[in-house]
């Protein structure tokens, strides 16, 4: 990897390890540090960045075949661990554990990193196709996990209540939780944006844009507020086997289907690769913070696969210069 990729990363350490100090320091006072901040960027940081970045989308140059080598492994990938959890129920008793364990296996930090080395090792071509996917990444797999998860709390609250057998007012429940939702309405407030060829206005878009870039400080301050106030005990077995799925599984998958599946080759083979090979995103932890499951496992897992990264992507590049 260059110079500027291990930058990166060690400013990502770096923050991470300033919210620790800071959280373990008492100096955010009392109840849940992690919660509120997880509150504040899911209600107000994360749709700002989202509406405005999938009202800028340009379909007109998404390449198809660059989007399913992609897309398809990687939400077959979300889709095994959540049926996993599902089928033979962890021992944490929560509706949300599948949906949780299920980002956190598949959901990659495409911003921090991604995108500092698709610009540092494949130059603008690379940057362009890597900006296009990661245009359509928390689309796809937010809204698809938002929908499980909120199916599965609405299981839930129907054996809660045995008496309630009124199945269209689950459905109708769990449509609206989905749809009323602060990750998925602002994409889908973005999508309608965007379909009416409309340009945002100048003083709206500068709201949305410093709103936006507050995401990327906020939630790597979360990881470490989160590793202090939840701690690592008996989170660091499913840390590790969930960073195994997101550093190996995940780019395998990506690049048997790229390769032979759609030949790609060249950059393009290159960046959906790289893009499935890196670390957990902090977006996983802020999804956790939201459902207030896993937390602890959440943030270890963030940090074990960042960690991992250094390891992993320098093989992934030798494979890729030896088969692409």
């Amino acid at each position: 990897m260059s110079a500027l990729v291990f930058l990166k990363l060690f400013v990502i350490f770096a923050i991470v390890a300033i919210g620790w100090a800071v959280a373990k320091s008492g100096r955010l006072g009392g109840g849940d540090p992690a919660r509120t901040l997880s509150n504040a960027a899911f209600y107000i940081f994360v749709p700002a960045l989202l509406f405005r970045t999938t009202a800028r989308i340009d379909f007109h140059h998404l390449d198809g075949r660059v989007l399913l080598a992609f897309f398809g492994p990687s939400v077959a990938l979300l889709l095994i661990v959540y049926a996993a959890h599902r089928v033979r129920p962890s021992n944490v008793q929560d509706a949300a554990v599948p949906s949780v364990r299920a980002i956190t296996a598949t959901f990659g930090n495409t911003v921090q990193i991604g995108i500092p080395m698709a610009a540092a090792l494949f130059g603008d071509t690379g940057l362009a196709i890597h900006v296009t996917v990661v245009s359509l990444h928390s689309l796809t797999l937010l809204t698809l996990l938002t929908a499980l998860v909120e199916l599965d709390l609405a299981r839930e609250r129907r054996r809660a209540d045995p008496a309630d057998t009124r199945l269209v007012r689950m459905i109708a429940t769990t449509a609206r939780n989905t749809v009323i939702h602060p990750v998925v309405l602002p994409v889908l407030a973005g999508l309608a944006w965007n379909a009416l060829g409309a340009t945002l206005p100048a003083f709206a878009d500068d709201i949305l844009l410093v709103l936006g870039q507050a995401v990327v400080p906020l939630c790597l301050v979360l990881i470490g507020v989160s590793l202090a106030h939840y701690g690592v005990r008996g989170a660091v077995r499913g840390a590790l086997w969930l960073s195994l799925l997101k550093l190996v599984v995940q780019p395998i998958a990506v690049f048997a289907l790229a390769r032979w599946g759609f030949g790609l080759t060249g950059v393009p083979l290159a960046i959906v690769v790289m893009m499935a090979a890196l670390p957990v995103g902090s977006n996983a932890l802020v999804f956790a913070q939201r459902y207030q499951t896993l937390q602890a496992e959440t943030s270890t897992a963030t940090v074990v696969s960042t960690l991992g990264f250094v390891v992993t992507a320098p093989i992934w590049l030798a494979l890729l210069h030896a088969f692409g």
